[in-house]
């Protein structure tokens, strides 16, 4: 018998962008029904980010036993009970589990449905026994990882971000297909805990990130020990006695004891019979306008599962433009020139807005390049941490168009940029603040000021002080 249910808001996947729009519809008096097959939380809490951080952080501690001697303790190898950082990972989901349960959001209002969902016509969906109608249907069924079109791949053993952060068993040579973020950050994590590591990249590593920045993160990988192989053509992998191993292009053999899959993601949409509901998608995802509204008036597309965005904070950010465009009726639109990303290797890397080679391409030469070096920052010297420079990209007339960082704590010394880049504000709102001393921001504000200092300091501006000291005191 099917169960008929005609709430005002229909979530589809309780990831990060669903449970954001489900707590905001709930809380603001609407009916609220929220779909989830699998585990709540998503990806990011259970598979992605919040796992993936946790082994950063541990690896970091490891690290830092290696790392001593320039401030006088002498460094020692780590003795590395990696079950117990596996224990550690596991406390850390276990953790943030309770703010993302069906628990907190049965509290908040909303029916949560833990079943599959599918479409049967343009406004039902069937989950379950449960058929369900609504004037405003919300897909937010994320992403799951892309396998590459690699001989002898179905058959080999590999991890995937899904499956790695279950292991317990440290590999003693690890091979990861990808130099993206996703194989950047693992590769250097593995490796600080005390594995071999050897990153296969098909084209470039960090490709998406300025080449300038993304250059020290990969030199700081290749100076720990990882294996870095760039333009790696995989012909095939295989299972081996002793593992796995793969081959390439130019006939070299790489053997590990374990694989490890980062090449990208793909957005979640089988099983869904968008079909039945007229909604248009591709491979990259689900067609959405810059209102995130799918060809089907009645249904959204947040999340991953667009195609758009695969962040989490671009997640959270969608969902609330749903709430404000389609619950609030209020003009709502994606802003592709806020976008911020991170990389949280050690150089932290991060962006917002245009890098300089996007910049040039839409501005040609009429744009200024700032930089900063850490090495010309006082507190990155107490904390033996100068490598890394602040980036920033601004038009001929001062107006923000983008910032890249590599260095410590690179994620959240971003954030003042994001917040100029996203109200718009000219490189003098940086240039003029003023932040405590001694911090690693004052890199940025440096960054900011040296746009100045040509006009500044030029000749003109100095026959002008010389004539105003003629003048008598006032």
């Amino acid at each position: 018998m099917n169960r008929h249910l005609t709430p005002d808001v229909c979530v589809v996947g309780g990831g990060s962008a669903g449970l954001v729009v489900a707590a905001g519809a709930a809380q603001l008096g609407l009916d609220t029904v929220l779909i989830e097959r699998a585990e709540m939380g998503g990806d990011c809490l259970n598979f992605g980010c919040v796992p993936s951080k946790a082994l950063i952080a541990a690896a970091k501690a490891a690290q830092a036993q290696r790392s001593g001697a320039a401030f006088g303790i002498a460094p020692v190898e780590p003795q590395i009970d990696f079950a117990r950082v596996m224990d550690h990972v596991t406390e850390t989901i276990a953790a943030i589990a309770p703010n993302d349960s069906v628990e907190r959001f049965e509290k908040l209002g909303v029916r949560v449905l833990q079943e599959e969902a599918r479409f049967v016509g343009r406004t039902e969906l069937q989950a379950g026994p449960h058929r369900i109608r609504s004037k405003r249907i919300v897909l937010a069924t994320g992403s799951r990882p892309t396998l590459p079109p690699i001989a002898g791949l179905a058959e080999t053993p590999h991890f995937t971000n899904e499956t790695i952060f279950a292991n317990r068993t440290l590999p003693t040579h690890l091979l990861v297909i990808g130099g993206g973020p996703i194989g950047i950050e693992m590769a250097q994590a593995f490796r600080r805990l005390g594995a071999q590591v050897t990153v296969l990249e098909a084209a470039t590593l960090l490709a998406k990130d300025d080449p300038e920045l993304a250059a020290l993160v990969v030199a700081r990988l290749r100076a720990e020990g990882v294996d870095l192989r760039e333009g790696a053509k995989i012909e095939r992998v295989e299972r081996t006695l002793a593992g796995v191993a793969a081959l390439l292009s130019d006939g070299t053999r790489i053997a590990g004891s374990h694989l490890l899959v980062a090449a990208g993601r793909s957005p979640t949409v089988e099983g869904l019979d968008l079909e039945k509901a007229a909604i248009a998608y591709t491979r990259h995802g689900i067609t959405v306008n810059a209102a995130l509204r799918t060809s089907n008036r009645h249904v959204w597309a947040i999340g991953d599962c667009n195609g758009l965005y695969a962040f989490t904070h671009m997640a959270g950010y969608e969902a609330s433009l749903f709430i404000r465009g389609a619950l609030f009726r209020a003009p709502a639109k994606l802003d592709p020139a806020i976008v911020p990303w991170a990389t949280y290797s050690d150089p932290e890397l991060a962006q917002v807005g245009l890098g300089e080679r996007e910049a040039r391409q839409k501005h040609g030469d009429g744009i200024r390049v700032l930089r900063w070096s850490f090495a010309e920052n006082d507190r990155a010297h107490t904390e033996r941490a100068t490598e890394g420079l602040v980036k920033a990209i601004t038009n001929a007339r001062g107006r923000i168009l983008g910032a890249t960082i590599v260095g410590p704590q690179a994620g959240e010394l971003i954030q003042p940029w994001c917040l100029a880049i996203s109200r718009r504000l000219k490189i003098s709102a940086l240039a003029s603040f003023v932040p405590p001393y001694p911090t690693l921001g004052e890199a940025g504000k440096r960054a900011a000021g040296s746009y100045f200092t040509e006009t500044l300091f030029g000749p003109r501006t100095q026959r002008l002080v010389r004539f105003l000291s003629r003048l008598p005191v006032w």
